[in-house]
């Protein structure tokens, strides 16, 4: 054979699985379609912000988190409704998850030199009820060198691996096939790809250039899910969130295209949960992108207020931050809005400057190089909006700034294509919002939410602005933004147990073949049920690779 364990996708799924075996002695076969300069896959690019319960860094915040708590959340917002089937195996997953993030999960990071910033975000605050979707506290806890600081100690290992001769690296390799014989998965089979060298990200060639087998006692599939291809995005888009949009941005490269779902099924593995996805409702185009369509997240704090396409302000839950899929059920559902794939927020310049971040590690480079001084200088003693949060609002086609809101209407409507927004309706909301502030006490929701958020220190010093009117001069200039669905995550993919192996359809394990990450729902087919708690996708990535790794090492002794 040519390996012990072949892995197919280096993503951190991929390089988790990959040190488990060779930390172990097994000799794998890395696998994936794009070029050495993609080590690390979609998670090189992200926050890094991971899920974690009851740790000191909350403590010293005066959070006070537990394992019933998380667990709790984490059941109101999953939903579990098919627990006899397509769930039996993403509930377990799920308590198994929970407890690893209460538990070892914190110090097993800061084995692999894994630090975090001082602050815990808030993110996903929820549907305002006490049982049901939403974190009920700060929990995402934000890597120091963020997504690429997570992946950087596991390419590593990798590459001291294959200096050790235990690992070798197949890139440009493109799996067509799983080899399955006797019921049992025992190689890949494939194209091998033209040579590219494009940077980072950016879509590469699919020029063919020859075609390759490779044979091993078993295969892990981690090869992420569907968010860069918006046609299956379209076509698994469920009845419960309306109309797929005609236009959205994409926050995955290229590559992230869900073809080995496909493949792993016709291979025997079953797919479940396919109509569970995440996408957000917060999304930039980006002004210098990377890869075709190249969409940004806002992190909003929550004090801008949002307004649908239309010019009508969106319903608690729908306030920025607190419930993802909720607003966007609600953008592709209410009346009037099924043709019309965007929405705004209004806000102010003190706003922007306290509470806008951007999610990737290239949107926070103080953060990405652990520049702990400049993190401070920037984020914390600094004037003005963080460094790419103006680098957006001075460049981004997606942002329109005015001295006063009739000329802020004049140019939000100016980037659609018919003027929907009436500026007297806008006026009448803004104005009755503003007046909740005369008070200690409102009945606005968002109101309410701004100040409890600012009973958090960490929200309190770093992510609210204080409570001021929308229409007060001192506070402007006046900010529009529009705002695209962005794709992102697939929920749900192949079911597996909960040493990661592949379930076929009578729910018996496939024969040495293992499924981790994103393309497993990250894990068992749908860890997050139906919707996530945020700081849980690169740690379904952790978690469930490292479970494949560990169990293929034991059974390929």
């Amino acid at each position: 054979m040519d390996a012990d364990v072949i892995v197919v996708g280096a993503g951190l799924a991929g390089l988790v699985a990959a040190h488990e075996l060779t930390s172990r002695g097994r000799r794998v076969a890395l696998l994936d379609q794009e070029n050495a300069a993609n080590l690390g896959g979609q998670a090189f690019w992200s926050f890094g912000g991971l899920f974690l319960v009851d740790t000191p860094e909350q403590r010293r915040l005066g959070v006070k988190d537990s394992l019933d708590l998380a667990w709790n959340d984490w059941q109101g917002s999953a939903g579990f409704d098919r627990t006899e089937d397509e769930d039996s195996w993403a509930v377990r997953w799920a308590r198994a998850y929970v407890e690893w993030a209460a538990g070892e999960k914190r110090s097993w990071l800061a084995g692999h030199g894994i630090s975090f910033l001082p602050t815990v975000g808030w993110a996903e605050r929820g549907d305002l009820r006490a049982g049901g979707h939403g974190n009920s506290v700060p929990r995402f806890h934000i890597a120091w060198g963020t997504g690429t600081g997570v992946v950087e100690p596991f390419v590593r290992y990798a590459q001291q691996a294959a200096r050790d001769g235990l690992l070798t690296f197949h890139h440009r390799h493109r799996v067509d096939h799983l080899i399955v014989e006797d019921g049992t998965a025992r190689g890949v089979r494939g194209t091998v790809l033209a040579e590219d060298d494009s940077p980072r990200g950016v879509a590469s060639s699919r020029e063919e250039a020859g075609e390759f087998e490779l044979t091993a006692q078993a295969v892990i599939v981690t090869s992420g899910g569907i968010g860069g291809d918006h046609d299956i995005v379209r076509r698994h888009w469920p009845d419960r969130l309306g109309t797929p949009p005609a236009e959205m941005v994409t926050g995955v490269p290229a590559y992230v295209d869900g073809r080995m779902l496909g493949i792993s099924a016709d291979a025997g593995a079953r797919l479940v949960n396919r109509d569970r996805m995440w996408h957000y409702t917060e999304g930039l185009r980006n002004w210098d992108p990377i890869w075709p369509g190249h969409g940004i997240r806002i992190l909003p704090g929550p004090s801008s207020l949002w307004f649908d396409a239309l010019g009508r302000r969106l319903p608690e839950p729908c306030l920025p931050g607190y419930d993802t899929l909720g607003t966007l059920r609600h953008l592709r559902t209410a009346d009037g809005l099924a043709e019309h794939d965007h929405s705004w927020f209004i806000l102010t310049q003190k706003i922007i400057e306290k509470e806008f971040a951007l999610s990737g590690s290239e949107q926070n480079p103080d953060i990405t190089a652990k520049d702990r001084a400049g993190f401070l200088r920037e984020r914390v003693l600094g004037k003005g909006a963080p460094a790419p949060v103006d680098a957006f609002l001075r460049k981004g086609a997606d942002f329109v700034t005015a001295p006063n809101l009739e000329q802020l209407v004049e140019r939000m409507n100016g980037l659609t294509e018919k003027p929907l927004l009436d500026a007297a309706l806008i006026r009448r909301q803004i104005e009755a919002r503003d007046l909740q502030l005369a008070n200690p006490y409102a009945k606005d929701a968002q109101v309410q939410g701004i100040r409890n958020a600012r009973r958090y220190i960490g929200d309190r010093l770093g992510r609210v602005a204080a409570p001021h009117r929308i229409l007060d001069p001192a506070a402007g200039p006046l900010i529009g933004v529009k705002l695209h669905i962005l794709t992102r995550k697939t929920l749900g993919g192949i079911q597996t147990d909960l040493e990661s192996r592949a379930l076929a359809a009578d729910g018996t394990p496939v024969e040495g073949l293992y499924a981790a990450g994103e393309v497993a729902g990250f894990g068992g087919g749908g860890v997050h049920g139906y919707n996530a708690l945020e700081g849980t996708f690169l740690g379904g990535c952790l978690f469930s690779g490292r479970a494949a790794g560990r169990d293929a090492a034991q059974r390929t002794a």
